[in-house]
């Protein structure tokens, strides 16, 4: 899985809220390459910010880089600058580290799903130990628990599936019609997404790479 990786909202986000920890959007490569051996992940900013996450070895488990995720949050933070009603989703939540790190910077509410039931018990513990009451996570098929969510539930999805997996398009139908209006998602993948492959009025906003991994941010509507 990647880091990839109930209750869901079905109206659309509002824009007041707490403002994220942000600096200027950027595209283009980031140079880190993704790290297999970590033992730990950290939490960049927010109220959590320098927490470590810890990684466990288990199949598939390749945590976003700590430099890929700050880019990110930036690339969020421009364009989404206050979160206090925002409803995020990570669809393979691995070591926790995208849900987490979104509710550290202020989200409302935060899904986690996950099918490996040792890194399900990780991910509650971190919860438990942060006092994380805007966290849920959730055990479970993620194509199957998100299929149940009505339309337009999150005003952000991550999507990071098991690495060489086949999940990433099938997630990515099921996260299009679960994304609110103006709501953004987030990809990470071995290759790079065409605007000619995405369905709806979804748009590639911001790119990047790492590596051999592809990471993306698309949004959706006329903007």
């Amino acid at each position: 899985m990647g880091d990839g990786r109930s209750s869901a909202r079905s109206s659309a986000a509002k824009g007041a809220g707490k403002k994220l920890r942000t600096g200027a959007p950027a595209e283009g490569s980031v140079t880190t390459h993704r790290v297999r051996s970590a033992q730990r992940v950290r939490i960049i900013g927010g109220q959590w910010k320098r927490t470590l996450l810890p990684v466990s070895d288990a199949p598939g488990l390749r945590p976003t880089p700590d430099r890929v995720r700050e880019t990110l949050f930036n690339w969020i933070g421009h364009l989404i600058p206050r979160v206090e009603t925002v409803h995020g989703l990570d669809l393979f939540a691995g070591t926790g580290a995208l849900g987490f790190e979104l509710a550290s910077r202020g989200a409302q509410r935060v899904t986690l799903i996950e099918t490996n039931r040792r890194l399900v018990d990780q991910l509650t513990q971190t919860k438990r130990q942060l006092a994380a009451e805007q966290i849920e996570i959730v055990a479970g098929d993620a194509l199957s628990l998100a299929a149940r969510w009505p339309d337009a539930s999150f005003d952000i999805i991550f999507i990071d599936p098991p690495f060489d997996s086949a999940l990433l398009a099938p997630a990515l139908a099921v996260a299009t019609r679960l994304l609110s209006l103006d709501g953004l998602m987030y990809i990470e993948s071995g290759v790079a997404i065409e605007p000619s492959t995405l369905t709806g009025d979804l748009q590639v906003v911001r790119r990047g790479r790492a590596g051999r991994v592809h990471f993306h941010l698309l949004r959706r509507g006329s903007r």
